[in-house]
């Protein structure tokens, strides 16, 4: 009896777990509007092919290469919710999924004028593609800029692809710059960041769509904790300390 009712127990906290984890993915709010009108497109569309046309085989033709696309799509707007553990202090945190592309010294001179050491994330269209903040600060400035549609991982779309950039002072008074980069399929980029507010560790800071990638620079001096093509978790991973 004593080992049957710690089965049970077992099973209910397995259960519990199971509902924890599901309950932690949710539903970019900037995929929701796409998904539902896709959705009601695509069940208005099955209708129609389903009571129209006597051959069936249109119909799950339709279902099977567009239910596809729409489960892919369902995929990339994915949002965990995340939360850091542990103490965030001269931290700091990778601002995407995704994969390290770039870890070394390079000249800045649009804001700073000196070297700075920049680690990058590629994000592939499998990625999430929720953006966090990667230090806790104050944010001092945004700025988008207009430009081309490289592919994300070539050195040259740091400058020359559209992108946002984010200064953020930390508490520390050190600044620290963020550029969310487009690329040859990202045709947007969202920033929630304000000039102005103060910014945590677990907040987002914006959204990519499709592939892209995002550059943090650091002053030197700050020590990396990530190595080339080591794969990242947004808001989890720490990838460098500040000096």
């Amino acid at each position: 009896m004593l080992n049957e009712n710690n089965r049970l127990i077992r099973i209910m906290g397995e259960r519990i777990q199971k509902i924890k984890k599901l309950k932690k993915i949710r539903i970019h709010r900037e995929g929701t509007n796409e998904l539902t009108i896709s959705m009601l497109l695509l069940i208005g569309i099955g209708f129609a092919l389903w009571y129209l046309i006597d051959n069936p085989i249109p119909f799950w033709a339709f279902i099977a290469i567009f239910g596809t696309v729409w489960a892919m799509a369902l995929n990339f707007y994915r949002c965990p919710i995340r939360y850091f553990n542990g103490d965030t202090e001269k931290l700091v945190v990778a601002p995407a999924d995704g994969k390290i592309v770039v870890i070394e010294e390079t000249e800045e001179n649009e804001y700073f004028h000196d070297k700075r050491l920049m680690i990058s994330i590629f994000m592939s269209p499998l990625n999430v593609h929720a953006n966090w903040f990667p230090v806790d600060g104050k944010v001092k400035f945004v700025s988008h800029h207009n430009g081309n549609y490289h592919k994300a991982w070539l050195p040259k779309a740091s400058e020359e692809n559209e992108h946002a950039d984010i200064m953020i002072t930390t508490p520390n008074g050190e600044d620290i710059l963020v550029r969310q980069i487009a690329g040859a399929m990202a045709r947007r980029i969202v920033t929630y960041a304000k000039a102005g507010e103060e910014c945590y560790i677990d907040e987002h800071l914006g959204f990519i769509k499709l592939g892209s990638r995002v550059d943090v620079f650091l002053p030197l001096g700050s020590k990396p904790c990530v190595i080339m093509n080591q794969p990242t978790i947004g808001d989890q991973t720490v990838i460098a300390k500040l000096k």
